[in-house]
């Protein structure tokens, strides 16, 4: 069976650098001087067209997604001459044909409005351009086939997005409702989330705060680049805190203000500390410690043991879009993360024994 839907631009295309983490977009409309009184809903509909159903912008309005004038509104308000109208939606996206695929799923919780998944690491979330199988999306859709219809057809609806190669939590919607109502908490910053991430080298202080804008890198364009002077990208700020120092490498946390694209990978190597086997951003050589042939091979057995970038999205936090009750998941570190922190936690506490473990 063959699915139509919505879903995102592939992650690592230059429209997905673009969009950023949070698939949330904002539509600001100004009323003209001239425009007769009519309910906001039909003259959202009206202006957008086809692209935003009235059920949606009806959603959004239950959500206090639309404002007029800096104030949530209703979707029966009707609008005057000169009210500024913001509008915040799911991004909008391209329609791609897919297939459901029976791909395992670690299904955190699940109801009626609402699914969270552990991500593996090895997975896309969403499919694009030359990568239309084999994503979370072909997984999810496998995994409600069969099951009992409620009172929308299941669509999967996306708000936020993990990188290839990262591993945690990511919540998605199962209905146009919910979704709306999931986009506003993503677009205000109310969410909760906190990932873990193993670092090259010994950090400075025990916990701070990165503001640096993000932009696309002018050189590589399927990366992104650290902007102080603040004249190119976006407002990104990360806070970060240590966990558990290793001598040449750092565990720790980051807690996301904003959701650029690879923020947290980007801010990082920003203050000298690249997330480690991180190839895209140069984090899969030896940034710190020895020259020592043994170490040498103590790391590439590492990165083998864990051939991604080390970092893990470990709690997500927000409030039920149906219910209104606050929600709150962790999920473990995987167990190759597991694995390399023990090879570096016995390299720092005796390092001939962590040195030997390069040999087996």
């Amino acid at each position: 069976m063959i699915k139509k839907i919505i879903v995102p631009d592939e992650e690592e295309t230059a429209a997905a650098i673009e969009q950023g983490d949070e698939l949330v977009e904002q539509v600001s409309l100004k009323v003209d001087p001239g425009q007769t009184s009519v309910r906001i809903d039909k003259f959202i509909h009206s202006f957008l067209g086809n692209n935003v159903s009235r059920t949606k912008i009806q959603n959004a309005a239950d959500a206090g997604s639309i404002q007029v004038n800096g104030k949530p509104v209703k979707s029966s308000y009707k609008i005057r001459p000169g009210d500024d109208i913001l509008l915040i939606l799911p991004k909008h996206a391209e329609n791609y044909d897919l297939v459901p695929e029976n791909i395992p799923l670690d299904v955190v919780y699940e109801d009626d409005d609402v699914i969270v998944i552990n991500k593996s690491p090895e997975i896309v979330v969403h499919p694009g351009l030359g990568n239309a199988r084999g994503t979370l999306i072909n997984a999810v859709l496998w995994h409600f086939q069969g099951l009992p219809k409620g009172k929308e057809e299941f669509r999967p609806g996306l708000v936020h997005r993990l990188d290839k190669g990262t591993s945690g939590l990511i919540v998605l919607a199962k209905t146009d409702y919910a979704l709306t109502h999931l986009a506003k908490q993503f677009f205000d910053r109310t969410t909760k989330r906190k990932y873990v991430a193993l670092v090259w080298g010994d950090l400075k202080e025990d916990e701070g705060t990165i503001t640096v804008n993000i932009g696309r890198d002018t050189r590589e364009r399927m990366q992104m680049e650290a902007y102080p002077e603040g004249d190119k990208g976006k407002h990104a700020v990360t806070h970060y805190k240590v966990i558990e120092r290793l001598n040449y490498v750092t565990l720790v946390e980051c807690k996301l203000e904003t959701g650029r694209t690879h923020q947290i990978r980007v801010h990082m190597k920003y203050i000298g500390h690249t997330l480690f086997n991180d190839a895209r951003y140069d984090g899969s050589r030896i940034l710190k410690g020895t020259i020592y042939a043994k170490y040498k091979q103590f790391v590439a057995n590492c990165f083998e043991i864990m051939p991604r970038q080390a970092l893990h999205a470990a709690t997500l936090g927000f409030v039920h879009p149906t219910t209104g009750k606050d929600m709150f998941f962790e999920a473990p570190l995987p167990k190759e993360f597991e694995m390399v922190l023990d090879k570096w936690r016995k390299y720092w506490s005796n390092p001939n024994a962590g040195m030997n473990e390069a040999e087996e």
